[in-house]
């Protein structure tokens, strides 16, 4: 999927929605462990309830990856039933991958090839090199990271060089190097808002995946205002707050309408920003 279709999505759909697919076989509802795949159950479910109000899902590669080789199945036949059912939805590995070059040309060919996802979670801090593979495939998508949303984001992500320059800044400022706004995004946390104003200074079109909405407490409103530009540009990522609506008989049903409710809320901030009407 190119910029131009992901944008066409935005607008089709009034919604600029991740939904987080964070599937715990530890806190789906109870009555699913009765299933051959509990997770792929539950999956399907909540994506068959959200896909009309969501652009994009993001299965956590660790809550698979914990499972051995029933949660890899499980992400197979969650990814194939996205891309049967919902092919216009673009679907995010969050995995988080970066390595020595040879490595992250498997992991590219595993994510992009094997699994057929439109994108992969990229930590960026072993250089050029480590991201150059995954970047020699049409229409598909690195996603660095760059200002994480959780509090230890300040334990690295803020210090400053000899010039001031914070090296969250200077992960966006080099990285423009090694590929385009039609390849390349940036994770932002949404916990990390009143940063987006500088970031937008940086990378004026990128779009920027935002998790932190929800369960963790970032603003949508304020994540909007300062984080949105002239293509939307911005994947805004909920998880928690909408898998786990319910615990009972009526997750689905719950996830939907707690899915619902933040497709509202962005549709007034596409209109406010004057991308649809």
């Amino acid at each position: 999927m190119n910029r131009l279709e992901l944008f066409e999505q935005i607008k089709k759909k009034q919604s600029f929605l991740c939904v987080g697919l964070d599937s715990d076989i530890q806190k789906i509802p109870a009555f699913l462990l009765d299933t051959s795949d509990p997770i792929f159950y539950f999956n399907q479910k909540i994506i068959d309830a959200t896909a009309p109000y969501t652009i994009a899902y993001k299965p956590n590669l660790a809550f698979y990856e914990s499972n051995g080789l029933d949660g890899w199945n499980s992400l197979e036949k969650t990814v194939h039933y996205i891309r049967e059912k919902y092919p216009e939805i673009f679907v995010i590995a969050d995995a988080k991958r970066g390595d020595i070059g040879n490595t992250s040309a498997l992991y590219a060919r595993t994510f992009f090839e094997t699994y057929h996802f439109d994108a992969v979670t990229i930590a960026p801090y072993m250089g050029e090199d480590s991201v150059t593979p995954f970047l020699g495939y049409p229409d598909k998508w690195v996603i660095l990271l760059a200002l994480t949303s959780n509090k230890g984001a300040f334990d690295f992500q803020f210090m400053e060089d000899q010039q001031g320059e914070k090296l969250f800044q200077k992960v966006l400022r080099s990285s423009q190097h090694w590929a385009s706004e039609e390849s390349m995004m940036y994770v932002v946390g949404a916990t990390k808002a009143v940063e987006l104003e500088g970031i937008r200074n940086i990378v004026p079109n990128h779009f920027l995946l935002v998790p932190g909405v929800g369960a963790q407490g970032g603003s949508l409103s304020e994540v909007a205002k300062y984080g949105m530009n002239d293509q939307c540009g911005l994947i805004v990522n909920s998880s928690r707050a909408i898998l786990y609506a319910s615990g009972g008989q009526d997750f689905a049903e719950k996830a939907g309408e707690a899915a619902l409710e933040v497709q509202f809320e962005m549709k007034n901030l596409l209109v406010e920003a004057g991308l649809i009407r």
